[in-house]
């Protein structure tokens, strides 16, 4: 029997990782790290450093790094995210049984949480349809969104108001959610907030959470829209990648 551990480590803080989340570490056997190429090399470098900090000298973790595979951009999005998981999967169970062939506890360190917009549950979900013997369990970590209204001290809610989180590619194609009052935007290729009509909304948008080269905005959308874009190409530019997340919320005479 496999013990698979998704923990959650927050958004680049190793002061977001819970106490939950340095156990489970401690307790696996084996900790699968991706790596996403050379561009993306904060995130891998980040769960090397978790690693050294975090672990004990009694642990029993051997620390497998992969890389992981690319997925394809064809008109089936969904297909293609599918395909995906399964190649993930597959590299993650040949990995699994190289490394446990007798069984044991394995972990991977998961961005944010398992269970917000990350699919690392779907993926080791497919380890079962395909017959490996594995027991999954969650541990859950600080999210992006909480990151971000704590940063900018705000509620995630405006009085009595629904919140609606959703990602950019909806927002672009469905525009805002009807009788949201607040919506948080996540996987956004960039400025989707640009589809909408600006009016009576307000946006509060944040890069890099929880990380040293954080970046943070606040504004009306009418004022700081392409001030955002442009920031964000900026970084973007910079760094190779930009992970980031934004909340828009409309007065409440704007839903009326």
């Amino acid at each position: 029997m496999i013990q698979l551990s998704l923990i959650g480590i927050g958004t680049g803080n190793p002061d977001h990782v819970t106490l939950a989340a340095v156990n489970a570490m401690n307790r696996a056997d084996l900790i699968l790290i991706p790596r996403k190429g050379e561009k993306k090399s904060d995130l891998v470098d980040l769960r090397r450093l978790l690693c050294r900090k975090l672990l004990k000298d009694a642990s029993p973790a051997r620390i497998v790094e992969f890389d992981l595979p690319s997925r394809a951009d064809s008109p089936d999005y969904l297909a293609d995210v599918d395909d995906w998981h399964s190649a993930i999967s597959n590299v993650w169970g040949d990995l699994i049984e190289q490394h446990l062939p007798k069984g044991g506890k394995a972990a991977l360190m998961i961005w944010g949480d398992p269970s917000l917009y990350d699919s690392s549950l779907r993926i080791a979900e497919k380890l079962e349809h395909a017959g490996m013997p594995v027991e999954i369990t969650v541990v859950p970590g600080i999210t992006s969104l909480q990151v971000l209204t704590a940063e900018h001290r705000i509620p995630l809610n405006a009085l009595a108001e629904p919140v609606i989180i959703t990602t950019g590619r909806k927002l672009r194609e469905a525009g805002w959610p009807a009788d949201a009052g607040t919506v948080a935007v996540m996987l956004d290729s960039g400025g989707a907030f640009q589809s909408l009509a600006p009016d009576d909304i307000q946006i509060w948008w944040g890069a890099y959470l929880g990380m040293e080269k954080q970046c943070l905005m606040s504004g009306r959308l009418t004022d700081i829209s392409d001030q955002i874009v442009a920031r964000r190409a900026e970084l973007r530019a910079e760094h190779g990648w930009i992970m980031d997340i934004y909340l828009l919320r409309r007065s409440p005479q704007a839903n009326r």
